[in-house]
């Protein structure tokens, strides 16, 4: 089960949550009006870092998401907005890393609408629809994946929180294809800033390990 921890800014925490929590992938949003937004200033900081760092992007240009992908040293683009198929194919031929397509969801899923991409992404992200796209801290009705048709893998994202550990589990039980969890408000202590303790003790009950020391 991968971990994502996302809107991530400040050096320090950033470091806290790397030594306490080691996730997979750490999120930087790209996107100016997230309280969560990552200005250039901080690449200096961040490109080093030695975690795999997913850049978020709404409907950004190409070439502003190759300078941020060769500026903060980014293993994969998240693509949040309306960014089409074709969009995606450009971007594809552009860079060699990976390319995820985030799917907002209201009551239920068109799997028919995404079709286009299940060639040209490696995975999707399921979260909240939500006009600020993203960072609603409410979670969608999980149930409307039992349908899902594809053959690549997905991450779970919206309103993900230390008591959601049983129900993440029967969800990845169900769907084999579900990779990991996408966490990002409900570990904040203000925006951009993570509760590491919390953010331990989620991936501990997660992983069904032990005790904390």
């Amino acid at each position: 089960m991968e971990i994502k921890v996302c809107g991530m800014r400040d050096s320090e925490n950033i470091q806290e949550v790397l030594k306490e929590v080691v996730p997979d992938w750490m999120g930087l949003i790209f996107y100016p009006k997230s309280p969560r937004f990552v200005a250039e200033n901080f690449s200096t900081e961040i490109s080093h870092l030695q975690v795999k760092k997913v850049g978020v992007f709404v409907n950004a240009s190409n070439p502003t998401i190759l300078e941020k992908i060769k500026r903060f040293d980014l293993s994969a683009v998240q693509l949040h907005g309306n960014e089409s198929p074709e969009f995606v194919k450009e971007l594809r031929a552009l860079t060699s890393i990976e390319i995820w397509k985030v799917v907002s969801v209201k009551e239920k899923i068109d799997w028919k609408s995404l079709e286009s991409y299940e060639q040209i992404v490696d995975r999707f992200l399921f979260d909240t629809a939500t006009s600020d796209y993203g960072g609603s801290g409410r979670k969608f009705d999980w149930d409307v994946l039992e349908t899902y048709p594809f053959k690549i893998g997905f991450l779970l994202s919206g309103g993900i929180d230390e008591d959601s550990v049983d129900e993440i589990r029967n969800v990845s039980n169900k769907y084999p294809l579900m990779l990991g969890v996408d966490l990002n408000s409900r570990f904040e202590i203000q925006a951009a800033e993570k509760d590491s303790k919390k953010l331990k003790e989620f991936k501990r009950r997660l992983m069904g390990q032990g005790p904390i020391n």
